[in-house]
């Protein structure tokens, strides 16, 4: 970036911080007879299904309805803050300035539109469009204005998720012995993350962590889709050369899974078969250098493989899968992380019989 450009920049950055620099009068926020109305029990967008601010010249939002203080349900005390405070990181430097302009200097008639992705640890990160315009249309040099916000995040989200279904679909026809095995592991998954929420040492795990984890695991095998089906489908054991390219489905799932917008699917592909001890593959990666959503769906994974029935093995009870993980506590499976999943092992076995494909 030029100097020119740096100091153009930090220029526009002062000008934000003007905005902090009201008198005692402005910050309260004062409100026009009009806008009293607007806040009162009779105004039109109280209960309306559109979350929607109501903010002065300045940006302080001086009124939020039912729908927006959902939506924003990680943001405190919404009501009283400054956008740019509230907000001001999610958007673009350029988006700001332009928001600005338009409630100041009336930029495209005291109208703004933009997209902006907002989040927090208590809320999974929302799509959102956003509407600027004036409170009274009417009036040539408006106070007041309104924010409208409209979630886009399910429509984007099903259309990307569609289409990563479709190769887990392709993936299932490759291995027939499945049934539901994928949405039991999608569901431990989250219940494991879900659990770690709130524990010292996971503050990683946030509410977009527990989305995806509860999406992705799913995820886990469709590398499986390049392995020969002689191999994935043989009755008894693999030969060496066998369990060689069985191995590779790790790498082919997470280059099929490279191009999803969050690292956390190549993640799981690659890593979901390596082992606390250094033992496991691809890499023989050990401890803490395993990625945690692979960790998770690990103990997800040989939880249900060893509850279902296969061609090569019976299965197992609740009680004698929970007493074999427990023995590869230190060596397979995240110490710390088993200790967790058996204080909500109950919540495994529920998941299971809900969606078992056979009966022990």
């Amino acid at each position: 970036m030029a100097n020119e450009e740096i100091i153009e920049e930090l220029d526009g950055l002062d000008e934000l911080e003007e905005l902090d620099d009201v008198s005692a009068e402005e910050n309260t926020g004062s409100i026009s007879l009009d806008s009293s109305k607007f806040i009162s029990d009779t105004n039109p967008f109280k209960k309306c299904i559109f979350p929607v601010f109501f903010i002065n010249k300045k940006l302080k939002i001086l009124y939020a309805n039912q729908a927006s203080e959902k939506l924003f349900n990680g943001f405190n005390n919404i009501s009283g803050q400054y956008i740019t405070d509230l907000f001001g990181k999610f958007f673009n430097f350029e988006d700001i300035r332009l928001i600005r302009e338009t409630a100041l200097n009336g930029t495209n008639g005291y109208c703004w539109q933009g997209e902006v992705k907002i989040k927090s640890r208590e809320m999974a990160t929302t799509q959102l469009k956003v509407f600027l315009f004036p409170f009274d249309i009417n009036q040539k040099n408006p106070d007041e204005f309104i924010v409208m916000f409209d979630d886009v995040t399910e429509e984007n989200r099903s259309l990307l998720r569609s289409v990563f279904m479709s190769l887990l679909e392709a993936s299932k026809l490759k291995d027939n012995d499945t049934g539901q095995h994928i949405t039991r592991v999608n569901n431990y998954s989250k219940r494991l993350a879900m659990e770690l929420f709130n524990k010292k040492g996971y503050e990683r795990v946030d509410a977009d962590f527990i989305d995806n984890i509860g999406f992705l695991a799913s995820m886990h095998d469709v590398g499986k889709i390049g392995t020969p089906d002689d191999i994935l489908n043989k009755e008894g054991p693999l030969s060496d050369w066998e369990w060689t390219v069985m191995q590779e489905h790790t790498k082919n799932g997470a280059f099929i899974l490279s191009t999803y917008p969050h690292p956390m699917a190549k993640e799981i592909a690659l890593s979901h078969h390596e082992r606390w001890n250094g033992s496991g593959y691809p890499f023989k990666l050990e401890g803490d250098m395993i990625p945690l959503a692979a960790r998770i769906v690990s103990i997800a994974d040989v939880y249900d493989a060893l509850r279902m029935k296969r061609s090569y093995k019976p299965a197992l009870s609740h009680k004698a899968t929970l007493d074999k993980m427990i023995e590869s506590k230190e060596s397979q499976f995240d110490p710390a992380l088993i200790d967790v999943f058996y204080n909500i092992a109950g919540d495994f076995t529920r998941i299971y019989e809900d969606l078992t494909d056979h009966k022990v």
